[in-house]
């Protein structure tokens, strides 16, 4: 009989990881671990993902308020320094603010609306538009702001970030002004020294405010780029991608990953006879309807995986087969012509076929690493290694 099972995702606990760790032999003992009880058969193909916070760990890749105070006053000035398109997060955001607001005098902080670029709304869009505010044009100071909308709390968290990264400015030192645009070009209005900290629409804010005649432009990606008396950084992606570790810490995206996720596929073949595929995985790349969260608040979605993780899915579509060329078959002679079909795939590039349209149109790093996030969870599960297996599988395979 064939196999029931496609695509089986499985969350794997592990040890607490600490700094100095082997993570490369802690995830293979894992895995073993799990194969010695009998809940994992391994195959050619499966693959073994860890999230990046435990290699960042093991790595000790931390840096202090006080090393992003010392970069942005190197970096910035030290005066008045424009803060533009934080996300709202206390996890993500709120520790690299102290640490900004450390190394500037006045921070004049400017909030895109209704939401942040992950999707957390500070503004209803119905209630934007009751007022007759136009987000692509208006730029409004915190007493216009609070004038039309008053003090909005996010549904989820019960936060109002307005207040609340206005105070932790505060508490640092710093003066605060608060104001609401769009255009990256309004906060020349008030200092030419910026920092912007959108995620995946930084280079072309960049580009937008040096056109403007910005005098000192960087992004997150440039703060903790390098070392700052001993810390950690990210040479590619500075604070992006940080985590709150402790009130005066974040846990950096990690580095140099490659060689761990290449050092693990070899001990897994070593161990198991198999060919595995191996990466690392932040956060997951997909959209909340109901909270209306895009997630991904990292700068991607895998910083490192063996290259067999390359590409797109190159598959048909089955249920287009099956109202389109197939439409006059049914039962066991519907599921041999579609079989036959899928064995003619010939590993060239199906994009532009009919038979492949609505397949998802995404990498399969993104696609691997959104159902990792998802197993793994982001609480007490106690899973931070996960093992998937027949994501490579087709309706053929038995």
């Amino acid at each position: 009989m064939s196999r029931m099972l496609g695509t089986v995702s499985m969350g794997l606990r592990a040890p607490i990881i600490r700094e100095g760790d082997d993570l490369a032999e802690i995830v293979v003992a894992s895995v073993a671990a799990a194969i010695k009880n009998g809940e994992i058969t391994p195959r050619d193909r499966d693959v073994v993902c860890m999230t990046e916070a435990i290699v960042a760990r093991a790595q000790g890749n931390y840096a202090s308020v006080d090393n992003i105070a010392s970069d942005v006053r190197a970096k910035l000035g030290g005066e008045t320094v424009g803060v533009i398109f934080p996300i709202l997060s206390r996890n993500r955001f709120a520790i690299c603010l102290r640490g900004i607001a450390k190394g500037c005098k006045k921070v004049v902080l400017m909030l895109s609306y209704p939401s942040d670029e992950v999707g957390n709304h500070l503004i209803d869009w119905d209630l934007m538009d009751k007022n007759g505010v136009d987000p692509y044009r208006d730029v409004l100071s915190l007493e216009r702001y609070r004038e039309l909308f008053g003090y909005i709390k996010h549904p989820f968290t019960g936060v109002d970030y307005v207040e609340y990264y206005s105070n932790l400015i505060r508490e640092m030192g710093a003066e605060v002004e608060v104001v609401f645009a769009n255009d990256p070009r309004a906060i020349l209005a008030y200092t030419r020294n910026v920092l912007t900290c959108d995620i995946h629409t930084r280079a072309r804010t960049k580009r937008l405010l040096r056109d403007a005649g910005a005098e000192r432009v960087y992004g997150l990606d440039d703060i903790m780029n390098a070392p700052v008396d001993g810390s950690g950084y990210n040479e590619r992606y500075g604070l992006l991608g940080s985590n709150k570790a402790t009130e005066n810490t974040v846990k950096l995206f990690p580095r140099d990953c490659q060689g761990l996720v290449e050092d693990i596929q070899a001990r897994l073949l070593a161990l198991t006879g198999k060919h595995m595929e191996v990466m690392v995985y932040g956060d997951g790349a997909f959209k909340d309807p109901v909270g209306k969260i895009w997630e991904l608040a990292d700068p991607v979605v895998s910083p490192a995986y063996t290259p067999g993780l390359e590409g797109t899915p190159n598959e048909l579509k089955l249920k287009y087969l099956a109202d389109n060329e197939f439409a006059g078959l049914s039962g066991a002679a519907l599921q041999a012509a579609i079989k036959a079909k899928i064995s003619q795939k010939d590993g060239s590039s199906l994009v532009g076929q009919m038979a492949a349209q609505g397949t998802t149109p995404r990498r399969l790093t993104d696609l691997i690493g959104s159902l990792c996030d998802l197993t793994s969870g982001s609480g007490d599960k106690g899973t931070p290694i996960v093992y998937i297996q027949g994501y490579f599988d087709n309706y053929t395979n038995d």
